[in-house]
């Protein structure tokens, strides 16, 4: 019963920690500013002069730019219509899925580095970015067939798939239901249901001003910015419920996978990842040191490495 009592107490935890993330960014008038981060320590009085304490998993570092694209485009598929760009080319075509509230300018230093290499694809989950939002429909097997329409559209028969956050959990979706699709997936901070989320991890200062940023950016980049309130409700509602992909269907996995995480992740345990890694048939673990579920721009050259090892090998 003891057991029982607590693990209905983390989920209300959980819920309690989306659902405060969802009225927050509900409020007219937040931004990224409204949410100071934390500032390095300055040494004490009287102490010996060194360098600031800086701590890169504490900062959140400005969204990139992508590259001038090759192509790009807003098309319809699986009855909305999805943002995607190309950039490069190589004889490997790589995907990269963007996190939850994002789009797929927060890929800008991954892609600059993978271009002269590879073929690059970026897209904007539906809803997100430059994808407007045209329904309430939102789940991780509607963003995997989503995926999946895009390549059909772009030609593509299958691709190394790169995600993170939410684009980690679709990635993950789409390796266990359109294995055909997936050459390699390489997924950053996923978890596989909500026991692997840390209680009140969404109200950390670093993930709070991350969200309120979104939230501005998403006023220049949506064709519709005033349906933000519509994309809060739709993913409030799917964070809740979803993912719940059992040890099973993890094990399904077939592609080549490296499961990654930073050290200082928000909202993902590290013992979830762990068991992730564990699930999945030949998975490579790679945890990111001195970094958080934001690696991509706090470290960027580590990111990359670790990224260019997997593809390359």
């Amino acid at each position: 019963m003891t057991r029982l009592l607590r693990a209905h107490a983390t989920r209300r935890q959980i819920g309690t920690g989306l659902l405060c993330l969802t009225t927050c960014l509900l409020t007219p008038g937040a931004n990224a500013q409204d949410i100071p981060l934390p500032r390095p320590r300055e040494p004490q009085t009287g102490s010996p002069t060194r360098a600031p304490d800086v701590r890169p998993w504490l900062t959140l570092p400005p969204t990139p730019q992508l590259p001038e694209p090759s192509r790009s485009d807003t098309v319809a598929v699986n009855g909305t219509r999805i943002f995607f760009a190309q950039f490069g080319q190589g004889p490997q075509t790589v995907v990269f899925l963007h996190g939850g509230l994002g789009s797929s300018r927060y890929w800008g230093h991954q892609v600059a580095a993978l271009a002269d290499k590879f073929a690059v694809v970026v897209m904007d989950t539906r809803g997100h970015g430059r994808s407007p939002v045209t329904s309430d429909k939102f789940g991780f097997a509607t963003f995997a067939d989503d995926v999946a329409g895009l390549l059909a559209h772009l030609g593509i028969p299958n691709a190394a798939i790169v995600g993170w956050s939410d684009g980690a959990i679709t990635g993950l979706q789409l390796a266990m239901t359109k294995p055909n699709l997936v050459s390699r997936l390489f997924a950053f901070g996923a978890n596989s249901n909500n026991a692997g989320l840390k209680p009140g991890g969404s109200k950390s200062r670093v993930f709070a001003a991350y969200a309120a940023r979104c939230k501005t950016e998403y006023k220049d980049l949506s064709p519709n910015p005033e349906r933000w309130a519509q994309l809060m409700k739709g993913l409030g509602a799917m964070w809740r419920r979803e993912p719940h992909f059992t040890k099973a269907e993890l094990a399904t996995i077939k592609a080549p996978t490296v499961i990654s995480d930073g050290e200082h992740d928000e909202i993902i345990r590290r013992e979830h990842t762990e068991a992730i890694a564990r699930d999945i048939p030949h998975a490579k673990l790679v945890m990111l040191p001195r970094v958080s579920h934001f690696a991509m721009l706090q470290d960027p050259a580590q990111f990359n490495r670790a990224l260019v090892e997997f593809l390359s090998d």
